[in-house]
């Protein structure tokens, strides 16, 4: 194990919405299926995503890390186990309270650019904020459009622009509204190496010169480490986590994972990461 804190069960007298922390689960269990086709996608997992920091989450194919960001994120809801963004505890809203949720307090990033072809860059970014009915922040938003550097194609609509342009502007808008945290699901999936590279830049100066708070899931060891820390799950649990990572101890790391026994399997307690 590398990992820095013990996998144990958090204790039932500290509180889960805990300063300096953006999101956690708490035995999150997520099952499909039932009798011969039941599927256990995660199992009991409890991982803490700390304010300011940039986490990438991988595994073997399968193991459950698009699963974990889905109902962290509120875009899937779990079998069982706790989800809370900051202190709002996911299972006690309704539909329309947990969309309002993911529009203001979510940003999401996916493979798929995710763009309305009849709208220009800019609209597309602050898209999320004119469907809330707000008005953006005109000092943030050039910021963050200064940080991306799509000032010179904001006129511009998707097909103008190239994968790597249309990936900045998504991650823009992911940050558009200042939320309390972002996901990324493979980002940089559909970009060659140069483009996914700046989007991975554009990220992880997100949360080094803005505060924003990103979690990641990723196949790419390259991609892990422009990340703070890498959590790595297999058959559905929490088995280890790196600090400060590179890509060559990701991969060494990710190359004992399908082989080896999670330790919290051994011991029959629920994993935990913080």
């Amino acid at each position: 194990m590398t990992t820095a804190e013990p996998l144990v069960p958090p204790s039932p007298h500290v509180p889960l919405a805990t300063p300096g922390v953006a999101a956690a689960t708490t035995d999150l269990t997520k099952v499909y299926g039932s009798g011969d086709t039941r599927v256990v996608a995660l199992d009991r997992v409890g991982i803490t995503f700390r304010e300011g920091e940039f986490t990438a989450i991988m595994g073997p194919s399968g193991c459950g890390k698009s699963t974990l960001m889905h109902c962290a994120a509120g875009l899937d809801s779990p079998t069982s186990g706790s989800v809370r963004v900051g202190t709002t505890e996911l299972s006690t809203l309704n539909d329309r309270q947990l969309t309002r949720l993911r529009r203001d307090r979510i940003g999401f990033v996916f493979q798929a650019f995710n763009l309305l072809p009849t709208l220009t860059a800019l609209e597309n970014i602050t898209l999320p904020l004119t469907l809330a009915g707000r008005r953006p922040d005109r000092r943030w938003l050039d910021r963050i459009v200064s940080m991306v550097g799509l000032a010179q194609r904001l006129d511009h609509r998707p097909a103008q622009l190239s994968g790597g342009q249309q990936q900045r502007v998504a991650v823009a808008r992911a940050l558009a509204s200042r939320p309390a945290i972002v996901f990324g699901d493979e980002p940089t999936g559909n970009l060659d190496s140069r483009s996914g590279a700046e989007v991975l830049g554009f990220l992880r100066d997100s949360v080094r010169e803005m505060g924003q708070t990103v979690v990641m899931v990723t196949h790419d060891p390259v991609a892990a480490g422009y990340a703070d820390r890498v959590v790595f799950l297999s058959d559905g649990r929490l088995v280890d986590e790196m600090a400060r990572p590179t890509p060559q101890r990701v991969m060494d790391l990710m190359v004992r994972l399908p082989g080896g026994t999670p330790p919290a399997a051994e011991s029959g307690a629920p994993s935990r990461i913080s």
